[in-house]
């Protein structure tokens, strides 16, 4: 049985993380006097952006949401979720919320760092990759890693781009979308 303290650590831990994952990209770059634009921290939407944010998130969620409803249950989970109202209020909160902090560290930070390396072919399956693991954390199992798959396509949002913007957005539909969608 969980006690109120090992809750609490575990929420706390949560917490300094996920301020990390959010703050530490922007103190990097006023340490080293590099502007955010070159992690893509100024948030904005060129022109395409909007279209293009639009046909990833169409051309994603319209087929999973196909596979969620003929999820075969021999796989392990049933199919969509039917959470109730307050468990539905907090998944999406923390999935909103999950956008801005994922996508500032892995796609802002991250990535950047590792295009300065090997290039953006390179830097955006890397970034996914280590995007997807991350999530084992919070709630082991193999279905978690699937998350490298829109973390290609939001590695590619925000390489397009120049801003974490689109691939904030696409993420957070994303993350709505798995409330009630997502197999469990």
């Amino acid at each position: 049985m969980k006690t109120i303290f090992s809750e609490f650590l575990g929420i706390a831990i949560g917490f300094l993380v996920a301020a990390f994952m959010l703050y530490f990209p922007y103190a990097w770059c006023a340490r080293r006097g590099e502007p955010e634009e070159v992690y893509g921290l100024r948030w904005f939407m060129r022109r395409n952006a909007w279209n293009e944010t639009i046909f990833a998130t169409l051309s994603t969620l319209v087929p999973l949401t196909f596979v969620s409803f003929h999820w075969p249950r021999a796989w392990g989970m049933g199919g969509p979720f039917r959470p109730d109202a307050w468990t539905a209020l907090n998944m999406l909160g923390g999935g909103l919320a999950a956008a801005f902090i994922e996508e500032t560290f892995y796609r802002g930070w991250l990535q950047t760092l590792l295009a300065r390396r090997w290039g953006p072919w390179m830097a955006i399956p890397s970034a996914s990759l280590l995007f997807a693991l991350s999530h084992l954390f919070v709630a082991p199992g193999w279905l978690r890693v699937a998350t490298f798959f829109p973390g290609l396509v939001m590695g590619t949002l925000r390489h397009r781009n120049g801003s974490v913007l689109p691939a904030i957005l696409y993420h957070g539909v994303c993350n709505v979308w798995a409330v009630w969608w997502a197999p469990r």
